[in-house]
C-alpha cells in the first residue's frame, strides 16, 4: 500500500566510508594516503544503500518520498557527489556501493528496439547513476580542511593548550604500552592520536594474529582518546571558527540541494554526499545537535549515514529533521536535534547558519589564509 502520508519531499544525505584499509592521516596537512575499500566494505556500504532504498523508496515506508522513481532511477531526481580531496578514492568507492543498494540491478532496466527485440541492462539491469567527483583544487564544499593555514593553526593551538596537556600527559602511560602494537617504530605523541588508534582497529579487523595478541580495552581506550582530540579539533565553540570550517565549506551546497527539492518545479529529491567523519563532527557541532547527543561528538563509525529530510508541514513552509545512523552496527535511523528542535522550518535554518558560510572558493581562501593552493592565486 503506497503512503500518501508521510509529507517527506526528499532529503540530503551524508555517507561516511565503509571499512577500508589502515589510513594515514597527516596530523599537519590532515590528508589521508593509501586507503582503499575492502570488499567487507562494498557489502557494507550496500547495506546502507538498500536502507535508504527501505526509508525513502518504498512506498510502505512512513518517509517514503512521495513521486520519487523507486524501481527506475531518474537521474534528475538524485545527485551523488563524493570527495575526491586527498586519498578521494574511498569516498568514490564507497559512495558507488550506496547507490548500488539504493537502485540496484533489475531486469525492469530495459529497452524496445526499433525491430522488436528487446535488451535487459548489463549485468542484469545495472543502473549507472552519475557521481560527481569533487575535486580539492576546483571545489572545497566537501573537503575545506586541507590546505588550511588558519585549520592548521587553530589545531596546533589546541594541541599546546592545557587541556590538551592535560589530556596528553593523562595518556602517556597508555601509549607507552601501546606502543609495542603499532606495527613497528610510530610515533606516539598525542597529535597522532588518530592514526594509532586506526591502526589497532583495522588491524583488529584484518588480522587474525593481532586480534589474539592486543590485550582487551586497548581500541576502546584508544578510541577514546582520538575522540577526544578530533572531537575538538574538527569542532569549534564559535559558529564561525575555523575548527567548523569542513561544514561551513559545504553549507552553500546543502542549502542548494535543500531548497532545489522544496522547489515544486525542480526534480530533485535526495542527493547524497560521500564524505569522512570529519565534516560530520562540525556539521553536529554547528546545529547543537551533539549538545543534546555529546556521545555523537567524536568521529562516526564506518558507514555512518546523517540525513536532512525535508518535510510538508501545517504551517505550509517546509520543515527539517536531521536523523543519524552511527554505522553499520546501528539499524536505524534516530532523530537528533537542532538547534533544541526535532523539527527545524528550512528558512530557519537557512537564516541561523547563512552567517558563517563559506560561500566561494574566494572566502574560503580568505577564511583560510591561502593565497597560492586550491585555486587562492
Amino acid at each position: 500500500m503506497v503512503n500518501l502520508t508521510s509529507g517527506l519531499l526528499g532529503a540530503v544525505v551524508f555517507a561516511r566510508h565503509a571499512d577500508r584499509i589502515e589510513s594515514f592521516s597527516s596530523p599537519t596537512t590532515w590528508a589521508t594516503f593509501n586507503t582503499f575499500i575492502t570488499p567487507l566494505g562494498t557489502s557494507q556500504a550496500f547495506q546502507s544503500g538498500t536502507y535508504l532504498r527501505s526509508e525513502y523508496l518504498d512506498p510502505r515506508s512512513s518517509s517514503f518520498i512521495a513521486g520519487i522513481s523507486s524501481e527506475i532511477v531518474n537521474i534528475h531526481e538524485i545527485l551523488v557527489r563524493a570527495d575526491s580531496s586527498g586519498d578521494g578514492t574511498v569516498f568514490q568507492q564507497s559512495v558507488s556501493a550506496v547507490i548500488q543498494g539504493l537502485y540496484p540491478p533489475t531486469k525492469e532496466y530495459e529497452i524496445t528496439l526499433a525491430n522488436g527485440s528487446t535488451i535487459v541492462g548489463a549485468l542484469g539491469g545495472f543502473q549507472y547513476i552519475p557521481i560527481e567527483s569533487v575535486e580539492m583544487n576546483e571545489d572545497v564544499s566537501l573537503n575545506g580542511l586541507l590546505s588550511c593555514p588558519n585549520f592548521d593553526l587553530h589545531v596546533a593551538n589546541l594541541e599546546k593548550s592545557d587541556l590538551f596537556l592535560s589530556k596528553g600527559k593523562e595518556a602517556a602511560s597508555f601509549l607507552k604500552k601501546l606502543q609495542p602494537y603499532l606495527g613497528g617504530p610510530r610515533p606516539t605523541n598525542f597529535s597522532f592520536m588518530f592514526n594509532m588508534w586506526d591502526f589497532v582497529d583495522v588491524q583488529m579487523q584484518h588480522n587474525r594474529t593481532y586480534l589474539h595478541e592486543v590485550p582487551a580495552g586497548f581500541v576502546n581506550r584508544a578510541r577514546v582518546l582520538a575522540d577526544f582530540h578530533d572531537g575538538n579539533a574538527y569542532s569549534d565553540p564559535k559558529p564561525d571558527g575555523i575548527g567548523n570550517v569542513a561544514t561551513r565549506a559545504m553549507l552553500p551546497s546543502i542549502f542548494s540541494a535543500l531548497t532545489r527539492i522544496a522547489n515544486e518545479s525542480d526534480p530533485l529529491k535526495i542527493a547524497i554526499n560521500g564524505i569522512s567523519y570529519k565534516p560530520f563532527i562540525s556539521l553536529f557541532n554547528l546545529t547543537e545537535a551533539a549538545k543534546a547527543n555529546p556521545e555523537i561528538a567524536g568521529i562516526e563509525n564506518y558507514n555512518s549515514l546523517a540525513a536532512l529530510e525535508l518535510r510538508n508541514s501545517s504551517s505550509g513552509e517546509p520543515t527539517l529533521r536531521l536523523k543519524f545512523k552511527n554505522g553499520t552496527d546501528e539499524h536505524a535511523f534516530r532523530t537528533l536535534t537542532m538547534f533544541g528542535k526535532t523539527d527545524i522550518p528550512l528558512s530557519e535554518f537557512i537564516s541561523r547558519l547563512t552567517p558563517v558560510a563559506i560561500n566561494s572558493t574566494a572566502e574560503w581562501c580568505s577564511a583560510c589564509n591561502q593565497t597560492s593552493l586550491r585555486g587562492c592565486t
